[in-house]
């Protein structure tokens, strides 16, 4: 059921029910409310996602591809044809002697007999080339009589988000409506108008008037880009809203106490001294900084992020000796067992020499097992506890949970984040919380997405690890590369060959075959590994080739990672379920199938199975041409950086926040206006009038969050 508005207060315009609009009846309402569209002030926030400029005509000579025009015509020409499929296909020439094809796939005969030669035709759409020039595909038109001279519009037209079951001329109507309610300055602006001045942004109302219906003189340019002083304006404070949202969250729950660790760290120092290695210098750094939040009796909240193989798991034991010392629980939750397994061999190998009694609970963890692992949690033998998603269920208690730590945090969801901790909230107190990725996030999703989190990087690899060469190959180079496969083996190397789904969108990176996936997308893919296992046994017979896929029992799957680990198997077959945490310093070759169906970050990902050890490692990218220009860039990229923090940057850049740290299992809400790519520049701001508003205004702030989170704020310390 959707939310009812939270007043009905007329003096209080924001908040007046849409029931109160003209026309919006009882199925309207419902409908509107299942977008969360209840009150006029979502109407008022519900802002174009472009424009259309019908405030002039474009020669037809003068058209660029790509870019949506408004055109005016006699039809010269109309043509039926159904070779594959029925096409309706109209020649439009203007006085600029050129010709634009307006072609329909869907019409009706009334549509065919309408286009009759001679006919005055005015359009709206995108040109693209076509095989004869170019061609406009389901523009929408009218046709205007012998005499007619309709006038061009006085202002651009909004196109709002598609609600299913509402009209975009009754979105537009509804929404006009909202605005003639529009308060006045005073009543509607929260922002300090010291702060406008500075940036010379105009007030909230002019912005909301000015998004929803330019006026003819404005820069169309920037609207379409985003970057209008009153999208500038909106995007500032919606920024600002989600800050304070976080910030404040991250206030209330450092009001709680949390265990101090205050013991000298002997335990700490006698692993560091066993490691056949010295810590980086950063490191070292993101260590000292986990030492002083882990000695404060306010709960740690830090995400800790690195690129693959820069040493986070080995910073995060030595944080959990210092809770251990210290008579509390650590536990760390991966989201695979593959990698909870990885990360378990590493803290028994690292903390059981040093009489540290470290536990498993997983899954596949049941019976009288499951039942001793539960009661050695409860009691407090396991001082340290790996796991998957079972460390959260119900019936697991902690003696005495000091530290949380999460692997690829952002594979949880809100919920399961907040369950874990909530196992250590006895006496008032609440653990310490870190959290661990291997996807490095750029500096402005840091900022904006994880607020209230203090970040630290690792952003420097172990001396000795060469980059890994990278080169993108067509799929038609397939024979030669099963013999470079055929040469690596036979001199004791092993190899990776990913598979990933095929998918018809050239430009939407696929997230192929994750542990996680279920039905029927992860069987196409363990298909298409299935099939490419059985190809490259029958092509290299002399190699013991291996299997792993999503759809395989995780005892099978983790018998054959063992086996590759082990040096049992020369090439495995996989899909993107050896994305992170495998750790095999043998391999030294990594072949990307379809690499241009994914992400950039899931791509480094992937490449950073390989040159784990002393041998020079490659990664060959296997794709489809013709590649798409952003499909281009996203190789190009790879080819010419090992570093994630760049490659994090360009994937924010072509992907956007929402797919880049997946959105829904973040809690991190879509924003309405902002683009943290595009509006960067901005957090820096955001972040100083957030600390003005949270100490000498925190009413404005709360009435901020409620403008635009409401009921989608965070749940606290998530």
């Amino acid at each position: 059921m959707p939310a009812s508005p939270k007043s009905t207060d007329p003096a209080d315009p924001a908040r007046t029910p849409l029931s109160t609009l003209a026309g919006v009846g009882a199925r309207t309402a419902e409908k509107l409310a299942a977008r969360g569209l209840l009150t006029l002030q979502d109407l008022w926030l519900q802002l174009p996602r472009r424009y259309e400029d019908r405030t002039r005509l474009a020669p037809i000579r003068g058209l660029q591809p790509g870019m949506p025009v408004q055109v005016e015509g006699v039809v010269e020409a109309v043509e039926r044809g159904f070779r594959y499929r029925p096409s309706l296909r109209v020649a439009l020439g203007d006085d600029s002697r050129a010709t634009l094809v307006l072609r329909f796939f869907h019409f009706r005969a009334t549509q065919v007999a309408q286009f009759r030669v001679g006919a005055r035709v005015r359009c709206y759409g995108t040109p693209r080339p076509g095989q004869h020039g170019l061609e406009m595909v389901h523009p929408t038109y009218r046709l205007l009589g012998d005499e007619e001279q309709p006038g061009l519009g006085e202002r651009l037209d909004p196109v709002y988000p598609q609600i299913e079951g509402v009209g975009a001329a009754t979105m537009r109507r509804l929404i006009r409506q909202a605005l003639e309610r529009l308060p006045d300055d005073d009543t509607l602006e929260l922002l300090p108008k010291a702060v406008l001045r500075e940036r010379h942004l105009p007030s909230l109302r002019a912005a909301l008037l000015t998004a929803h219906h330019p006026p003819p003189d404005a820069d169309v340019a920037a609207l379409l880009a985003g970057t209008h002083p009153a999208q500038r304006r909106l995007v500032l404070e919606e920024l600002l809203a989600h800050h304070l949202s976080l910030r404040r969250q991250r206030i209330t729950l450092q009001r709680h106490a949390a265990p101090a660790f205050a013991k000298a760290g002997a335990l700490a120092d006698r692993l560091r001294a066993a490691l056949p290695f010295a810590l980086t210098g950063a490191q070292q750094r993101v260590f000292d900084q986990l030492v002083r939040d882990l000695r404060r009796p306010v709960p740690m909240l830090r995400l800790v992020q690195g690129d693959v193989g820069s040493g986070k798991t080995v910073v995060a034991a030595l944080a959990a000796l210092l809770a251990v010392e210290s008579g509390a629980q650590v536990a760390l939750m991966a989201p695979t067992e593959l990698l909870a397994e990885q990360h378990l061999a590493s803290f028994r190998a690292w903390l059981e020499p040093l009489g540290v009694r470290v536990g498993w609970l997983a899954g596949k963890v049941a019976g009288k097992a499951r039942t001793q692992a539960r009661a050695a949690i409860a009691d407090g033998t396991l001082q340290v506890v790996v796991g998957t998603h079972a460390l959260m269920q119900e019936g697991v208690a902690f003696r005495n949970l000091g530290l949380v730590i999460v692997d690829e945090q952002h594979r949880f969801g809100v919920h399961q984040r907040l369950a874990l901790r909530d196992k250590g909230t006895e006496g008032g107190r609440v653990p310490h919380q870190l959290v661990m990725t291997a996807t490095p996030i750029p500096r402005t999703l840091a900022m904006t997405a994880y607020a209230d989190l203090d970040v630290s990087a690792i952003d420097e690899l172990p001396p000795g690890r060469a980059p890994v060469r990278t080169v993108a190959l067509s799929a038609q180079r397939r024979p030669e590369l099963i013999e470079r496969i055929r040469g690596a083996c036979a001199e004791g190397r092993q190899a990776y060959w990913v598979c990933t789904l095929i998918e018809e969108d050239n430009d939407k990176p696929g997230e192929a075959g994750s542990a996680a996936g279920s039905g029927a997308r992860s069987e196409m893919v363990a298909q298409a590994a299935q099939g490419t296992f059985e190809a490259l046994c029958a092509a290299l017979p002399e190699l013991r080739v291996g299997l792993v896929h999503g759809r395989m029992k995780a005892a099978d799957k983790q018998h054959a990672m063992r086996r590759f680990k082990n040096g049992e198997i020369d090439l495995l077959v996989a899909t993107t379920v050896i994305e992170v945490g495998v750790d095999v310093p043998n391999a030294s070759l990594m072949i990307v199938e379809n690499a241009e169906r994914l992400g950039l970050s899931q791509l480094h990902q992937l490449r950073g199975r390989v040159g784990r050890g002393s041998a020079e490692s490659s990664c060959v990218l296997l794709y489809q041409p013709p590649l798409s220009q952003t499909a281009r860039q996203r190789l190009a990229t790879l080819r010419e950086t090992n570093d994630g923090f760049v490659i994090a940057e360009k994937d924010l850049e072509l992907r956007g926040p929402g797919e880049l740290l997946g959105t829904r299992q973040t809690g991190l809400a879509a924003f309405r206006v902002a683009d943290l790519a595009r509006d960067a520049d901005l957090l820096p701001v955001v972040h100083g009038i957030g600390d003005r508003l949270l100490h000498k205004a925190p009413a404005v702030a709360d009435r901020l969050i409620e403008r635009w989170i409401g009921g989608a704020a965070r749940y606290a310390g998530a």
